[in-house]
């Protein structure tokens, strides 16, 4: 069973293998033979590169604290147990 989680030799055909094997869109590679190597270029960095205070913030984060704050006030139906705690933290942030 092939799957895009578990590792397969690499697929290049020529040279040595060096490096962990990783799956691209032409197929298993190492590092010797990913396609970043063959145009000449250097390894990239992993991640997105920047720290995460850097990022803008979410949308989805203003829109929690709305949906929050629409259950404390009653104008969107929830549990019991959600609008109090909705309120208490309303209560919580105006004092």
């Amino acid at each position: 069973m092939r799957s895009a989680r578990v590792p397969e030799p690499c697929d290049g055909l020529t040279g040595d293998h060096d490096g962990p094997v990783r799956f691209y869109r032409t197929g298993w590679k190492c590092n010797t033979h990913s396609p970043w190597a063959e145009a000449g270029l250097d390894e990239p960095k992993p991640g997105y590169g920047l720290p995460a205070s850097a990022l803008p913030p979410s949308p989805l984060a203003a829109s929690a604290v709305f949906d929050q704050k629409a259950i404390a006030l009653g104008k969107r139906r929830s549990s019991p147990e959600a609008y109090r705690a909705a309120q208490a933290a309303l209560a919580h942030k105006t004092t």
